[in-house]
């Protein structure tokens, strides 16, 4: 297993200045913002010619391989919210925004088919979250679900062409955001192998999951992992619940994101329940940690996961007094 980092922690910087501090830190991956303006990747440009062999000759040349491309931003148009929440994204109409959502998930698959990238990782959106709940509109949920196999079932289309998968990070606000949602989707899109999950704890310990189960769910299906943990703050939890309103930096907060080591996420439980799973492929560092710099949290998560990682398997007893 290789520790990563996703370069949109540094969005400030030039990618070559991200990566050079990441191979000195020791980090083996990089993880690239996919969408529309990114300063890191443009994704219109990597199709063309033989821009993306030149671009992965350069990512290489720093000793790192590209793990993921991720467009956690225009993927979150297909399913919605369709309104001002979104309209930073891409202003238009529903149906606007739903075909510049795919059209541009497409085009990062395709880029990514282009650099011999396996993964994209994203979202689906929800159109309206608090449909989960039946009341007032008892259909609102079961007809999000029809739109998502109806748009995603187009989508995987051509993933498969390009040989890419699609990661889901199941994540508050999405149509999956929890275990049984994610084995859902697997159900309404028929297991396709295209179709699995870029699995980020920190996004589910806050339900009180143990995230270790989401692990054991789907063997084979995680395609690509984040490095994010989060803090169910115990001397908050019980004022404000787990998750309040509001300023992240609220001292009251009852949740937060934090770096690998300073949450509630069982960091050894996880990598051992991932190589017990297959899973051996990137832990990719990003960085929503309030509580800390970006520097504190480069140096820190490399030093805190790097003795966990389980670098080969059990190779079982050789008992002589057996034989």
């Amino acid at each position: 297993m290789k520790i990563g980092i996703f370069s949109a922690t540094y969005l400030d910087l030039k990618l070559e200045d991200v990566l050079k501090k990441a191979a000195a830190l020791g980090y083996e991956a990089v993880e690239l913002p996919a969408f529309k303006e990114s300063p890191h990747l443009d994704i219109d440009e990597i199709i063309k010619g033989n821009n993306a062999k030149k671009y992965k000759k350069m990512i290489e040349s720093y000793g790192l391989i590209i793990s993921a491309l991720s467009n956690h931003t225009e993927t979150n148009l297909i399913l919605g919210p369709y309104g001002v929440d979104t309209d930073g994204i891409f202003k238009g109409t529903k149906e606007e925004k739903i075909a510049h959502g795919i059209e541009r998930t497409i085009k990062t698959a395709q880029a990514a088919s282009a650099l011999e990238v396996p993964v994209v990782c994203g979202f689906t959106g929800v159109e309206n979250f608090g449909r989960f709940f039946p009341f007032p509109y008892p259909k609102g949920w079961s007809e999000m679900e029809k739109a998502f196999l109806e748009y995603f079932s187009k989508i995987l289309d051509k993933f498969s062409e390009y040989g890419v998968k699609f990661a889901m990070e199941a994540h508050p606000n999405q149509l999956i955001y929890d275990i049984y949602t994610a084995k859902r989707s697997l159900e309404l899109l028929g297991n396709r192998k295209e179709w699995g999950f870029n699995f980020d704890p920190a996004n589910l310990i806050y339900l009180g999951i143990d995230v270790e189960n989401f692990i054991d769910a789907f063997p084979g299906r995680i395609y690509h992992v984040h490095a994010k943990d989060g803090e169910i703050v115990s001397h908050n939890i019980r004022y404000s619940g787990s998750i309040p309103t509001g300023d992240w930096q609220r001292l009251d907060r009852g949740f937060r994101f934090r770096i690998p080591g300073w949450g509630s996420v069982p960091w050894k439980k996880v990598i051992t329940e991932l190589s017990m799973t297959g899973y051996d492929y990137v832990m990719s560092y990003e960085h929503e940690d309030v509580t800390m710099s970006r520097e504190d949290g480069i140096t820190k998560t490399i030093a805190y996961l790097k003795p966990l990682i389980i670098n080969k398997p059990y190779e079982g007893r050789n008992d002589v007094l057996f034989q």
